[in-house]
């Protein structure tokens, strides 16, 4: 199965990963199968179109930003396999504490290249020439409450620009529509009725903000809703004319400011490629399928 390295690479020796995750990660031809068929059933119910996809340099390190849905646990898995195929290469990601810190699952996720979400783990990963994904919005954006579809809560989150300029990475933005549609959400977090869940999140030791949204799919259920996912990779912003700024801080705040201005752009863009799609439903999808 995966074939992993944690040995040092030809530029020294590097930093480790945190919870014994693996440094490098190669697939073998096994593992793409499954990885195939694990995101086969998602593939076929949603449909996801991709746009840029070579926007993504071929090799070197990359910093893939993007927007956090609702779904974010389907639709970037989605994506993720759509670069490994046409692309060839693996997508990491970082996973919030919360599923590092169950042990069978933090190996499955590690057997996927996938670690724990910090800034140590990231920048050690760019650092070694790797594509990294990471969502400024965080739970924030996962958790959004009604009215904020695509909207980028990114208020303070500055981070990824100050890694990006550190390792010299080039940041590709990352836009995905589709998974703020699947659910309704019933009652945001901030909702007097979801009081309850609020203090539960809060005895958890998480935050209130990150209370879930009470949400429903297909009719009463939680079967997701059939619309179509859409992708768009943007062009690659060099993040080198920041590099020797005097002032860090200002540095990765205008950086921010770039590169969420760039994807909004992509957004607006999939948004409108969206509303004009006759198979964004599954429905339109049948009836074109049968020629009607």
């Amino acid at each position: 199965m995966t074939r992993t390295d944690n040995q040092p690479s030809d530029k020294g020796t590097p930093r480790g990963l945190t919870d014994g995750a693996p440094l490098h990660v190669e697939l073998t031809d096994t593992d793409r199968r499954v990885i195939d068929v694990l995101t086969a059933p998602s593939r076929a119910w949603f449909s996801p179109r991709f746009h840029g996809l070579e926007n993504i340099p071929a090799d070197g390190p990359v910093l893939l930003v993007g927007n956090h849905t609702l779904a974010g646990g389907t639709d970037a898995p989605l994506l993720a396999h759509e670069v490994l195929v046409k692309r060839d290469r693996l997508v990491r990601g970082l996973a919030e504490n919360v599923l590092i810190d169950v042990p069978v699952l933090r190996d499955g996720l590690h057997r996927l290249g996938i670690v724990r979400g910090n800034r140590h783990n990231c920048t050690t990963l760019l650092e070694q020439g790797e594509a990294v994904a990471v969502f400024p919005g965080g739970g924030r954006e996962a958790m959004r409450g009604k009215g904020q579809k695509y909207k980028l809560l990114w208020e303070g989150r500055t981070g990824f620009a100050r890694m990006a300029i550190e390792t010299g990475a080039p940041i590709v933005p990352m836009a995905m529509i589709g998974g703020d549609d699947i659910y309704d959400i019933v009652f945001d977090g901030d909702d007097p009725v979801m009081r309850p869940l609020r203090k539960l999140v809060v005895g958890l030791g998480l935050r209130a903000s990150l209370t879930p949204p009470l949400i429903r799919g297909v009719g009463p259920t939680l079967l997701p809703k059939p619309e179509r996912f859409y992708y768009s990779l943007g062009t690659p912003i060099d993040t080198s004319p920041w590099r020797d700024a005097d002032d860090p801080e200002e540095a990765a705040l205008e950086l921010q400011t770039v590169v969420r201005k760039a994807l909004e752009g992509e957004l607006d863009f999939l948004l409108a490629e969206r509303d004009k799609d006759r198979g964004r439903s599954l429905l339109g999808r049948t009836l074109s399928a049968v020629g009607l």
